[in-house]
């Protein structure tokens, strides 16, 4: 096994490097406008992100898509992770399910995202139901041709920028938990509120209501009742790539803090050269070295054939350790920087204003340890075996 990386990934690494250093020229302005660039600015950063080859990363070439491996596909994220106010969401990720559609939703729904004319998001949260998506009370009622869809999302990223929405539901009378396709401007639909968050994005997270939306058969995604199932797959994918996104910041936050801790000087001296300092700083780069090496060794997994319940433990591992490994990360960074540290024009505040959510989306960290712990109880450790 050899986790060199091959020329062509280096390349990719060089290319998503350089893309990340394009979107950092946007931070500030961002950060100044409360989170959304100009429309045209976006369209700009979407095409150069199409010349970069890191657009659509997670979709095949054959359909439009940069046709990455899950490996580089982490090596790329973790590039967009050092981006602060959240710009990695303009090089679109389409959400990974819709891999599923027919050839007639793919076409609608899918081509479209990669030629970056339409855009996506999921929608699973609601007011009642948070960490446990089964105890969510959204209905798909059966109608001819198709269902009427009622109630309410909130949280859903991207949902303010998205043309649809992937909305899960439960369907008919036994309540069987599917995914629908729904256009954003049909009727019924309203995007009720755009939370101001602690964090500064490019994109919103927004609440909706559904009331009474058709919703035609031909726009349910895979099979009705599958709904947890594709569901759990987003998270997979999601989860290893906040696990790779927070790596990046977290080698970002280090990067500013050892520049800064070498030029700065107090009581005759670099601050690197105290103890305390160094012991920081230290620490900053096991936590790094450690959940680096782990989320490409789960990828890697992943490409290479994984049990699928296992592999979900293992992303949930690697979400867990590298989301609170960057908050540590970052939390020192900023104390190295001291007051300047504080401040919102410095990459490192809003680092740790970001990295807070990613403690608490796409899973908690406490649901992460219930992943793990009921893949423990129920398998053994083969959760923590390689392959």
């Amino acid at each position: 096994m050899d986790f060199s990386y091959s020329p062509d990934q280096l390349d990719l690494k060089r290319r998503a490097a350089e893309y990340t250093a394009l979107l950092m020229e946007y931070e500030d302005e961002s950060e100044q406008a409360g989170g959304p660039l100009p429309a045209e600015t976006v369209r700009a950063l979407t095409r150069k992100a199409m010349e970069y080859g890191v657009y659509g990363i997670n979709m095949p070439a054959e359909w439009g898509g940069a046709g990455l491996s899950l490996l580089d596909q982490v090596i790329v994220e973790e590039e967009f992770g050092k981006a602060t106010n959240c710009l990695w969401d303009i090089p679109w990720r389409p959400s990974n399910v819709l891999a599923y559609g027919t050839p007639a939703q793919r076409e609608k729904y899918l081509l479209p995202i990669l030629r970056g004319e339409r855009f996506d998001a999921f929608a699973v949260t609601e007011p009642g139901a948070g960490s446990d998506p089964s105890s969510g009370t959204s209905t798909a009622t059966r109608v001819a041709r198709g269902w009427l869809l009622n109630g309410e999302k909130w949280f859903v990223t991207c949902g303010d920028v998205a043309d649809f929405l992937l909305v899960q539901a439960d369907a008919g009378p036994d309540r069987l938990a599917t995914i629908f396709l729904v256009e954003k401007d049909t009727p019924g639909v309203e995007m009720k509120r755009v939370p101001h968050f602690m964090h500064t994005s490019v994109n919103g997270h927004p609440e909706f209501t559904f009331t009474d939306v058709f919703v035609a058969d031909e726009d349910v995604l895979g099979d009705v009742g599958q709904g947890y199932e594709l569901t759990k797959e987003w998270f997979t994918d999601e989860r290893l790539m906040i696990a790779a996104r927070t790596v990046g910041a977290a080698e970002r936050a280090l990067s500013l803090a050892r520049d800064w801790a070498v030029e700065r000087h107090q009581f005759g001296a670099p601050i690197a050269s105290f103890q305390l300092i160094q012991a920081m700083l230290a620490d900053s780069a096991v936590d790094i070295a450690i959940n680096r090496a782990y989320t490409h060794q789960v990828a890697w997994e992943a490409d290479n054939d994984t049990d699928r319940k296992t592999l979900h433990a293992k992303a949930s591992i690697a979400k867990l350790s590298a989301s609170e490994a960057a908050s540590r990360v970052i939390d020192r960074s900023l104390q190295i920087h001291g007051g300047r540290g504080y401040d919102r024009a410095n990459p490192v505040e809003r680092l740790y204003r970001e990295v807070r959510v990613d403690r608490i989306w796409e899973g908690t960290s406490e649901i992460q340890r219930l992943i793990i712990a009921n893949e423990l109880t129920k398998r053994g450790t083969r959760v923590l075996q390689l392959g």
